[in-house]
């Protein structure tokens, strides 16, 4: 592997979204977005909703939006975790405004803290990935 690209997988609960090559990958992290680039420091973090961003070594973009999870640094390769995560050309945006509305319901109609925090939480994913839908359109 040259030492200017960097191994990238992408694993959801149910498959690998994404595997491969990149010059680098920005990703939402904690406490804002994090870019790794080849040779970075390790790392072990957790990630929030949002869109995964991979420039690969062609100069082509790859989305992926997840439903927050954990991210693994090593110099030469990059590991995302998490129990959601869609390709970019497979999200559906009616069907994930269908979610937040239903999510949106739930807030308001929440008997107890802990239906208000998961359906605050469920809001939250459906709104991240709405914004990464929407920015994934705009580089097309």
């Amino acid at each position: 592997m040259a030492n200017n690209t960097l191994h990238v997988d992408v694993v959801s609960a149910e498959e690998y979204i994404f595997s491969g090559e990149a010059r680098f990958v920005v990703l939402p992290g904690e406490g804002g977005e994090l870019g790794i680039y080849p040779r970075h420091t390790p790392l072990i973090s957790r990630i929030k909703p949002g869109a995964v961003r991979i420039e690969t070594p062609e100069g082509g973009e790859e989305f992926v939006f997840v439903a927050g999870g954990v991210l693994e640094v090593q110099p030469d390769r990059v590991t995302v975790l998490s129990d959601t995560a869609i390709r970019g050309k497979d999200l559906d945006e009616q069907k994930a405004t269908e979610a937040k509305r239903a999510a949106e319901e739930a807030v308001k109609n929440a008997k107890s803290d802990l239906d208000l925090a998961r359906a605050q939480s469920e809001l939250a994913v459906m709104a991240a990935q709405i914004a990464a839908l929407r920015k994934f359109r705009q580089k097309r």
